[in-house]
């Protein structure tokens, strides 16, 4: 498999057909020939072939006609596209585009400044563009400087820990429907206004209550099924200190951590005779766990044979 014989292509997640971004781009009438090509597989460009017409006008006929992500990040004006010796374009000879910053920009300048909020913001831009150029303007499309939607979400995300509100307050969908940094200013600038804080979740701390049907399958299948000479429920994993030597105390305190933490790593599932019911109840198991070192070995077979005891050992697993 070779891959695609059409021109469809796949950036950034988005399905594009390159023959839709053409035919938008021969609507307008001084355009005679064009061509629109992936490049590096984060860009799009449109070669256009045509002696009177500027890149205003094309990325604005775009803009107007197209989805963002289906938007050429550059457009290069020809007076005429190479050809091969059957008369088709030939996509080989088509000139290297120029990725460079103030190449991508030069269609977005603007000569008002950022106020102090927009740098802020700008500065978020550069952090997960990766991006140390301060030549973006407030009117430039996050998509047209080489954002796409996953690092949208990742600016998003910037937006929420910084400026402390959630999804429910202020979505995604606004941000992506206006794209530059002075829209984005204005938007979140509503929610310092009028002092919007993140939602406060709060534990419940319910200790015990009924297991659920999953719950009892598995408290059945251990006391009935597999009774108490097979170790169904044991997992084994192995690792091994490759470097320095290992802290045994810090160990026991980091999987401590871990189990008060998460209330399922210390629940217990108990037999209630008085009405024949499975109980889920959360123990203090985590504040007596402790590091178990009771073996050695010589070998890589003696140790193999220390893993598989401890497998088969029915009495290692309790649900109780």
């Amino acid at each position: 498999y070779q891959g695609r014989k059409d021109h469809q292509i796949k950036l950034h997640g988005q399905r594009i057909e390159l023959g839709e971004i053409e035919r938008c781009l021969l609507n307008i009438v001084s355009i005679s020939t064009c061509v629109v090509m992936k490049w590096n597989d984060d860009y799009l460009v449109a070669y256009v072939q045509s002696s009177h017409v500027n890149e205003d006008e094309i990325r604005q006929n775009c803009q107007s006609h197209l989805p963002p992500h289906m938007i050429p990040s550059v457009f290069i004006i020809l007076d005429k596209l190479p050809l091969n010796q059957n008369g088709k374009v030939d996509r080989k000879q088509l000139p290297s585009p120029d990725f460079s910053v103030s190449t991508l920009l030069s269609s977005d300048k603007s000569d008002t400044p950022l106020n102090q909020f927009e740098e802020h913001i700008l500065t978020i831009w550069c952090q997960v563009l990766h991006c140390d150029d301060n030549q973006i303007s407030r009117t430039t499309s996050f998509f047209t400087v080489g954002g796409h939607s996953l690092l949208f979400i990742k600016l998003y995300h910037h937006y929420q820990s910084v400026f402390n509100f959630d999804a429910h307050t202020l979505s995604i969908a606004p941000f992506l429907q206006q794209p530059t940094i002075f829209q984005h200013s204005q938007l979140l600038q509503t929610v310092i206004m009028n002092n919007i804080q993140t939602s406060q979740w709060h534990t419940l701390h319910i200790n015990e209550g009924i297991a659920s049907f999953a719950q009892e399958r598995i408290f059945l299948d251990e006391q009935v099924r597999f009774s108490s000479d097979i170790a169904i429920y044991n997992e084994f994993s192995t690792l091994q200190v490759v470097q320095g030597s290992l802290s045994f105390n810090r160990l026991s305190q980091a999987f401590r951590c871990v189990l008060n933490k998460h209330k399922i790593l210390c629940t217990s599932l108990l037999f209630n005779s008085d009405n024949s019911g499975v109980r889920q109840c959360i123990t203090e198991i985590h504040k007596i766990f402790t590091v178990t070192i009771n073996q050695t070995f010589e070998n890589e077979n003696e140790l193999r044979d220390i893993i598989y005891q401890r497998t088969i050992n029915p009495n290692f697993f309790d649900l109780s």
